[in-house]
């Protein structure tokens, strides 16, 4: 299969913090991986390092076979790779058609799958609230879009940092089926999410952090089966 991003050894700080300790990541086309630990275990400063708002002081992050260690944001999103961070991050005055259409574009190899029909079709609700505003948009629509946005890009990796973090339960499910849908449709993903649970149902393989540290990197349905670690790791 081909690998999407390989990372190895990185060493990332925050400050005179030590964050990441020889942390490596590999992702693969079609693959969805789930990324677990409690709050404050490095989960965040991983996908931050990942797609360059921050820099490793040692290792190096690989995407499609280019060193893109030192790549600044816009270059990894131009190979491909979407990121809807914790907070969404959509642009409060535009309006949902406007925030979709603005980051419009065609894939890495030109492929354009996920067109705005196609988006709306994924998300009915935001077909109802086009000429709205983002401020106007309640926590789950919003987040909806920020999803849709990321979409629009036709990334071969999306990334989600806390997606139902503070939604309603109904929207949480709808997050959900939105996620699958997004799975089989063949891009990769790499989730995090604190229902550890929803992530071994909806990932093919889980990376587990500890202070900065891999601890367990094993399929998602063989660590579902293994309470013992989630225990010692999750605390559940």
């Amino acid at each position: 299969m081909t690998v999407l991003i390989n990372a190895q050894g990185l060493n990332t700080f925050y400050g005179a913090s030590h964050v990441l300790f020889n942390v490596n990541l590999k992702i693969q086309a079609g693959e969805s991986v789930g990324l677990l630990g409690r709050n404050g275990m490095g989960k965040t400063t991983l996908i931050r390092t990942l797609m360059g708002h921050l820099r490793p002081t040692s290792g190096n992050i690989v995407i499609r076979d280019k060193d893109h260690t030192r790549s600044a944001p816009y270059q990894v999103a131009r190979e491909g790779v979407a990121y809807v961070p914790e907070g969404r991050g959509i642009f409060p005055n535009l309006n949902v058609r406007e925030n979709l259409l603005v980051a419009a574009r065609s894939g890495v190899n030109g492929r354009n799958d996920w067109n705005y029909d196609r988006v709306l079709e994924t998300f009915p609700r935001l077909t109802e609230r086009l000429g709205h505003g983002g401020q106007q948009l309640s926590g789950g629509e919003q987040q909806m879009l920020a999803i849709g946005r990321a979409l629009m890009t036709n990334p071969d990796i999306l990334i989600l940092d806390e997606a139902t973090e503070g939604l309603a339960p109904l929207i949480v499910a709808e997050i959900w089926r939105i996620i699958d849908t997004i799975r089989k449709s063949g891009v990769s993903t790499l989730i995090v999410d604190r229902n550890f649970r929803k992530v071994l149902a909806n990932t093919d393989r889980c990376v587990v952090l500890e202070k900065g540290v891999v601890v367990e990197e094993k399929d998602s349905a063989t660590l579902s089966k293994q309470p013992e670690l989630l225990t010692r790791y999750l605390g559940v």
